[in-house]
């Protein structure tokens, strides 16, 4: 991704921006592993297409949904098991987006059932492969057969909770800012005691993966939970911004933060045109989005979302797959879509109200509009305090996200210059970061033989 600007100052869309190419003596074959929905693969997509265009063979392998997506992209396709259709079951997802359980969930219902056909799946993957690259989620089964075939392997942390660090501890559930402060103030010491319970209170969920270790033929480890710390030994990308997180002493000493690799296209598909001409006959819109996943189970946010912006009489944009059915009935002020790339669209934006998945956190931050994040689930709500932290955004939990409420913190949003200065100043930041050549760069450094490490 060659982030920058036209000439007339206008934000370049993601969809031009590629890495240099360069040349290469050796085509290498990359296969890049992930599992969950569009937010867990989009990066993925980022990174393979940066690798394609330096002349190697990208494959992605994930979940047997996307392969129209992937196929539609000249990209290379392999499935891998579990398949992550149940993002649009409204029903599952009520259950895995449960606030302080949903993780859990994701890997004790989801993840490590299908942990052997994963396996299985990524061994056939990883034929005549030069590389691995792995997605948190998918890493359990990539580490293992990286071990098995002497494969090199990069581990990939797309949030910052990744690291789970004690320093920078990641916030699992809502809670008032003083609450969080307060848990900060609290200190490595502190931390370091939780961190070591919570190995010990999930060592039990990590059962199939060492029965599948013996099973392969694997010599014991004495690692203390692998559902924890499944950091590659050779290189860790962590996939977002400094400016969201920086690294900390301890996290990996082969971590490279290499910025957003962001990806938001949906074939070649721009600002549909109605929603480009609403754009240009009228003042900056509210934005509304829940993404992919989370918009499934999205109860009353964007029935809520419209009487708030009406309270303010404000335009509002609202994206949302099926808005036709969804909504029925808007004032002429406002306008649904089913889908828009979030490049383009974000930095016509008076404010960005979301739900802070990673995908949508990284694109807010780069358009430089100031943000009203309801979190719902997994790393959300640590995003969200995150990026309230840098005086860029002000959280709503979902309990309370109600018209009035929701029109109190628009008001402050739009009326405190403050936080469009200050992200602004953010934007310039994330903008610097160019997220695909830094994780292609380290990728490619990671091939040469002299800078590999033995796998354990």
């Amino acid at each position: 991704m060659v982030d920058g600007f036209h000439a007339t100052g206008e934000m370049m869309p993601l969809s031009v921006q590629l890495p240099t190419p360069t040349t290469s003596s050796t085509r290498r074959r990359i296969v890049l592993t992930t599992l969950g929905s569009l937010g867990d693969l989009h990066p993925y997509i980022a990174i393979a297409r940066g690798l394609q265009a330096r002349g190697h063979d990208a494959v992605i392998a994930t979940s047997a949904c996307y392969r129209q997506k992937i196929g539609a992209l000249s990209l290379g396709y392999r499935a891998i098991r579990p398949d992550s259709a149940w993002v649009a079951d409204a029903d599952v997802m009520r259950r895995l987006m449960h606030i302080r359980w949903g993780l859990l969930r994701v890997g004790r219902e989801w993840i490590l059932p299908a942990l052997k056909e994963s396996y299985d799946d990524i061994l056939s993957a990883s034929e005549g492969a030069d590389l691995l690259v792995s997605h948190p989620l998918a890493a359990y089964a990539t580490r293992l057969v990286a071990e098995k075939t002497g494969i090199p392997w990069a581990s990939t942390a797309p949030v910052p909770m990744a690291f789970f660090s004690v320093y920078d501890p990641g916030m699992l559930s809502a809670a008032p800012a003083f609450f969080l402060e307060y848990l900060r103030f609290l200190g490595p010491t502190f931390w370091t005691a939780i961190r070591w319970l919570g190995k010990r209170a999930t060592r039990f969920l990590a059962k199939p993966w060492y029965r599948l270790r013996a099973q392969i033929g694997l010599p014991p480890t004495n690692e203390g939970n692998p559902l924890i710390d499944s950091h590659s030994p050779s290189l860790v990308l962590a996939l977002f911004s400094k400016a969201l997180a920086d690294k900390q002493p301890d996290w990996p000493a082969q971590t490279v933060i290499t910025g957003f690799p962001l990806y938001d296209q949906d074939g070649d598909a721009g600002l549909p045109p109605l929603l480009a001409r609403f754009l240009d006959n009228g003042t900056p819109p509210i934005v509304f989005t829940l993404g992919s996943a989370v918009a499934t189970d999205a109860g009353p946010f964007f029935q809520h979302s419209v009487a708030a912006a009406r309270l303010l009489g404000q335009r509002a944009v609202i994206i949302v797959k099926n808005a036709g059915n969804r909504l029925l009935k808007l004032p002429d002020e406002m306008a649904a879509f089913d889908f828009a790339p979030f490049s383009e669209l974000f930095p016509r934006a008076a404010v960005i109200v979301h739900h802070g998945g990673i995908g949508t956190t990284g694109l807010a931050m780069r358009s430089g509009r100031p943000m009203l994040i309801m979190p719902s689930a997994w790393d959300q709500p640590d995003h969200a305090e995150r990026v309230t932290r840098l005086g860029i955004a002000r959280t709503v939990s979902r309990s309370r996200y109600t018209p009035d409420r929701v029109a109190s913190e628009l008001r402050e949003l739009l009326d405190n210059p403050a936080y469009s200065q200050r992200a602004a100043e953010i934007a310039e930041q994330v903008e610097k970061e160019d997220g695909v050549r830094n994780a292609c760069d380290a990728l490619e450094a990671l091939l040469q033989p002299s800078n590999r490490i033995g796998l354990y």
